[in-house]
């Protein structure tokens, strides 16, 4: 890469400030209000089923391409975006009957001596679709910022903020955490309803190893490759060496290590709020932040990849606050004394206490709040407390509104008590591009990196003017949509 282009690139992305929670929230609803009008137009007119050529263009214009013109070409007003996607929405809700008749609820069977224990851990644990959207969504928006950045189209104050502020990109970062941590869940809750013997801890801790060694080499993979062919990067995001693969690979091991303590504490949320406490104190209590911040890069590795390193205990933090989530929504929720109705008021309930819960102390942690808050600010650079605590507050009530959404429009999914019918009700209820999203994530995000690295090298990306700009983004975003799709036709998915 040309030094000169390549110094102009790096600039381009440093010294930024971010925008506002409010401004940001604005742009994030988007994905609900487009979920809110695709459920609309499937509930009430059937409209994705059958899967036509006109439902494929609309679903992904509603579930890619909104997200994707929120943060560019909509970026000034994503209220009025909001408006077009939910006036149809409610004007559906209200003047059309549902097209499909709804379930009707059947009692929990009752267990019998003989009852397959797979069969009935497999009944507790369901496949929640409003849990598949708020995924896919997290997934599309990711792949779409982290080329759509490069761009003059894409906002600066969307992009990752220096040291102190908020962004889009800042929150998309600590979202990827959050949301892996809420889908672990699922092996935890199996775990704890399997009468087998629990594996030993080492057995386990050796296990997340291994699941880490995979993510660890695609770290230097890109390390590699970023180094050996000149690649601009912001050394100050995450280090010299360091990358989010690394992260990502770390956080198997020590999910496992902080997992054995929930004999002594039982509760994830806490963990994640202890970690949170304990690296803040260390922050303002001795000189780590003006080490991580301003210090020096010395000839030692840690030196040199210092904010990757120390922002790991904060992606911890969400991890864990994650999977605490997770763990009270994902089981099905119903027994002899509750039916699936009071089950999905549970579930919803539930969420409002956590978007109640990490909202309040987020407030007093990062405001004066009425003189009694701590007024810190927030820093994805640092991964600090105030940082850890808007991510999960901000996933849980995108979370609570795609649960909303589906409880709205497609109550026959709730209602159920067993695996009869579930694919099809799912099928029904959950976008067929956002499903693709969903399974092929990690797939999806390996090639929307290496794309973003394709376009970078190849396109002077400072130079493109807007309509070119956004060709460029809208045939990028239909190229992942596709493998998506391709991938989730013929099963393939990619296990680490």
């Amino acid at each position: 890469m040309d030094p000169s282009y390549k110094a102009r690139k790096e600039a381009f992305v440093s010294n930024l400030a971010g925008s506002n929670i409010a401004d940001i929230n604005a742009v994030s609803f988007v994905a609900s209000a487009s979920v809110l009008l695709w459920s609309a137009l499937q509930s009430r007119l059937s409209f994705f089923t059958p899967y036509s050529p006109a439902a494929l263009l609309t679903d992904f214009i509603l579930n890619v391409l909104a997200i994707l013109f929120a943060t560019t070409a909509y970026s000034s007003a994503p209220v009025l975006l909001n408006i077009f996607l939910i006036t149809p929405a409610v004007l559906l809700y209200l003047t059309q009957p549902p097209q499909r008749s709804q379930y009707k609820a059947k009692p929990p069977r009752k267990a019998a001596a003989n009852d397959d224990r797979s069969q009935d851990q497999a009944e507790s644990l369901p496949v929640h679709p409003f849990l598949t959207t708020y995924r896919a969504a997290m997934m599309v928006v990711t792949c779409v910022a982290i080329l759509a950045v490069d761009f003059r189209v894409f906002p600066r104050r969307f992009a990752k903020v220096e040291n102190w502020g908020t962004s889009l990109m800042d929150l998309g970062v600590g979202s990827f955490v959050f949301s892996a941590g809420v889908v672990s869940a699922r092996a935890v809750l199996k775990s704890r309803a399997s009468r087998s013997k629990k594996t030993p801890f080492v057995g386990r801790l050796i296990k997340s190893v291994r699941h880490s060694i995979p993510l660890l080499l695609l770290g230097l993979i890109r390390l590699w490759s970023v180094k050996g062919l000149d690649y601009a990067e912001h050394v100050t995001e995450y280090g010299v060496h360091w990358n989010f693969f690394f992260t990502l690979g770390f956080l198997p091991p020590f999910v496992e290590i902080f997992d054995s303590l929930t004999a002594l504490i039982p509760s994830y949320e806490a963990l994640a709020v202890i970690i949170s406490i304990i690296y803040q104190v260390a922050l303002e209590s001795t000189d780590l932040k003006s080490y991580i911040l301003v210090s020096p890069r010395g000839p030692d590795l840690l030196s040199k990849n210092r904010e990757g390193v120390f922002s790991f205990l904060g992606y911890l933090a969400i991890f864990l606050a994650g999977r605490g989530v997770g763990t009270r929504i994902i089981p099905r929720g119903t027994s002899a004394s509750k039916n699936p109705q009071q089950a999905r008021k549970s579930v919803l309930v539930s969420l409002t206490i956590q978007v109640m819960f990490w909202s309040t102390i987020f407030f007093f942690n990062s405001s004066y709040a009425f003189g009694y808050g701590a007024n810190i600010l927030v820093s994805r650079r640092l991964a600090n407390m105030p940082y850890v605590l808007w991510v999960a507050a901000f996933n849980s009530a995108q979370i609570l509104l795609f649960c909303l959404a589906e409880t709205l429009f497609f109550p026959s999914v709730h209602r159920a008590t067993g695996k009869e019918g579930e694919e099809e009700r799912n099928a029904f209820a959950t976008s067929r591009i956002l499903h693709a999203f969903n399974r092929g994530g990690l797939a999806i995000f390996l090639v929307a990196n290496l794309l973003t690295g394709a376009v970078n090298l190849s396109i002077p990306t400072l130079d493109v003017n807007t309509p070119q700009a956004m060709a460029i983004l809208v045939a990028y975003a239909g190229i992942l949509t596709g493998l998506a799709l391709v991938m989730d036709k013929f099963n393939f998915k990619l296990r680490l």
